[in-house]
């Protein structure tokens, strides 16, 4: 049995009394303050106080099982639905904690009685039977630490996006959910009927409940869950301790590291932009999408980030997922997202059950982005899947025949370099050609001729030189504009993009290149607001952006270093860790004003900005000799 980990947490959150509350405005029902559990199979959000607000079944782009984010209803009422609350009486303080490099989420409730209890969750992951064990299942261990808590169980998952409550069943010793994706049992060893009836009782011993397959559960249910609990926690640490960190901001890194993690569907490799969907970009600004899929673009720029950390094993299962959508293209156009499973079909419709985030619907389930153009996607798939060529520890050795298999997309990209799309930011009516994609398209042809000469294709190399040259000299003709001395967001155009930052980490130029210091003043100009940058700044189809996008504020950082602005560099990161989550994440976009989070949660592109700017800004090791 793992000892109870009751080391002091830092006070995180404490709930004011009843008195204080009546003098300050009404809370937003909800808060993306939430920390995220998970195990490469199913996720869950869980907020401050311990109760599970998001989680979808079995996969994560399956109809929310736990949907209380979306209710517009807040967690504590009487009446929500889609949640999972251990809640105790009389509870005027809580803290929330990851047990240190692991996924499990540790709640400490204080009552004012002095009685405390703990609340410890997670989804099993360890190596079982020469395998990765990582059901459809979450574990709640629940404890006294002192006193008797008098506590109450509600578990109220739903069905159809919130329509209706989960059928039920129950037996003995389980209760049965019927969701609309998936069924679940309860195991526990707490009275069933302390649970069907929601009762307030003493909590007097350690109760677990495991919610996972509509199976019986073999063994002993608290020495089961409490052996899970050690084994999910050592293959955390074991993980973690593989990883290759920065001597500066470790525990943010690892916590980034960690969430990207749980963000890879592992059974097919995919990795999905964010847990969530609709959580709005800006307050009731309709830019409401659904990222629970796997974007190629996110994909390339988290692999990329682990791969800084020496994270092979994501890679490697990531690559897998790409040479499958390599086959089914057949070299022909290749989609922006696809399904976890690799379906290309993710139509996009709307739901009128769920209300939304803070009541700010609508709330879409799939996303029309699969229907896109975007060329930048090619580079996309080479960049990542090049390295197999180059990389000796991956467990699978590329093979000339997977070279002959990427200029299939090499060719693509060449042919599309030069033509219209909706760009990188996915606009849904404005088409041009939008010199990100053209570099992407640039890139993917370089390292092929990179590859062919590593492989000593001595053909196939100057073949792919000559074609990178002829993109190369098409983008410095029609995206640098001489009149205003940098370069633009499109060919002949004089827009700006963030993008435009990445124009050196993608090799295309040195940051020492006159044109790129004056783009970087000029992206600098357009779209920097206070510490935060814009993606863009003109109005799209739903008008003038009006939240900063936080990937592109650390690309903003990285160029700020690459231009030799290093101490400005390394206090805007600061401010940007300072936005984070008591989870230690980001979502995908800040408020100007009141600096608040919106937007998909954990946003997979803001936690790759902050693992890249750490490896880059930090102290070398050496300098600890």
């Amino acid at each position: 049995m793992p000892p109870s980990p009751t080391s002091p947490l830092p006070s995180l959150h404490t709930v004011a009394s009843a008195e204080a509350l009546d003098l300050e405005p009404p809370k937003p029902s909800h808060e993306m303050d939430l920390a995220p559990i998970g195990n490469c199979a199913i996720s869950a959000l869980i907020d401050r106080q311990g109760r599970y607000v998001w989680a979808c079944a079995p996969r994560v782009d399956s109809d929310p099982f736990f949907s209380n984010l979306l209710s517009g209803v807040a967690p504590e009422a009487e009446d929500a639905q889609g949640m999972w609350s251990v809640e105790a009486e009389g509870v005027v303080e809580t803290r929330q904690a990851y047990l240190r490099n692991t996924a499990v989420l540790r709640t400490e409730l204080v009552c004012e009685d002095g009685a405390t209890l703990e609340i410890i969750d997670f989804c099993p992951r360890f190596r079982r039977h020469n395998r990765i064990y990582r059901p459809t299942a979450f574990v709640r261990i629940v404890r006294p630490l002192s006193g008797a808590p008098r506590i109450r169980v509600r578990l109220k998952p739903t069905a159809d996006w919130g329509a209706q409550l989960a059928e039920r069943t129950s037996g003995s010793n389980h209760i049965r959910y019927v969701g609309s994706d998936v069924t679940l049992r309860l195991s526990t060893n707490c009275p069933v009927s302390h649970v069907t009836e929601a009762r307030t009782f003493r909590l007097e011993g350690t109760l677990a409940f495991f919610l996972g397959p509509d199976e019986g559960f073999s063994g002993g249910l608290l020495s089961t869950c409490l052996q899970m609990l050690e084994d999910t926690e050592a293959s955390w640490r074991e993980w973690v301790r593989s990883l290759t960190v920065p001597l500066e901001w470790q525990e943010a890194v690892i916590r980034a590291a960690i969430a990207l993690k749980i963000c890879a569907y592992e059974e097919t490799g995919a990795i999905v932009a964010a847990l969530t969907t609709s959580i709005p970009e800006a307050p009731d600004s309709g830019r409401n999408w659904d990222y629970r899929y796997c974007w190629l673009r996110d994909g390339y720029y988290v692999v990329q980030a682990l791969n800084r950390l020496g994270a092979a094993d994501i890679l490697e299962n990531y690559l897998g997922y790409l040479r499958n959508i390599v086959s089914q293209s057949r070299g022909g156009h290749v989609q922006p997202v696809y399904g976890v499973g690799m379906e290309p079909a993710i139509y996009e419709r709307t739901v009128d059950t769920l209300p939304g985030y803070r009541g700010m619907g609508p709330v879409r389930v799939g996303n029309q982005a699969y229907e896109h153009h975007q060329h930048d996607v090619y580079g996309q798939i080479i960049l990542p899947l090049v390295q197999a060529f180059h990389d000796q520890r991956f467990l699978r050795e590329a093979t000339v025949a997977d070279f002959e298999a990427l200029e299939k997309v090499g060719e693509r990209a060449f042919a599309m370099h030069d033509q219209p799309d909706a760009g990188l930011w996915e606009f849904r009516t404005i088409a041009r050609v939008h010199t990100y994609s053209s570099v992407m398209c640039w890139a993917a042809c370089d390292r092929l001729a990179k590859t062919a000469d590593a492989l000593g294709l001595t053909e196939r190399r100057n073949y792919w030189r000559g074609r990178a040259r002829t993109i190369h000299a098409r983008i410095e003709a029609e995206a640098f504009n001489a009149e205003l001395g940098h370069f633009t967001g499109s060919f002949g155009g004089k827009e700006l993009d963030a993008s435009l930052l990445q124009l050196v980490d993608l090799q295309f130029m040195s940051a020492s290149d006159p044109r790129f210091q004056a783009t970087v003043a000029a992206v600098e100009t357009d779209l920097r607001r206070g510490p935060y940058m814009f993606r863009y700044a003109e109005p799209d189809d739903f008008g003038a952006p009006e939240t900063a996008f936080n990937f592109c504020t650390f690309w903003f950082i990285e160029a700020l270093y690459e231009v030799g602005r290093i101490d400005e560099a390394r206090e805007l990161f600061e401010e940007m860790l300072a936005r984070r989550t008591h989870a230690g994440l980001l979502t995908e976009d800040i408020g100007l004003s009141d600096r608040a989070l919106w937007g998909n949660y954990p946003q997979t592109y803001s936690l790759v900005g902050l693992i890249n700017c750490a490896a880059l800004l930090s102290r070398p090791w050496s300098s600890m000799r």
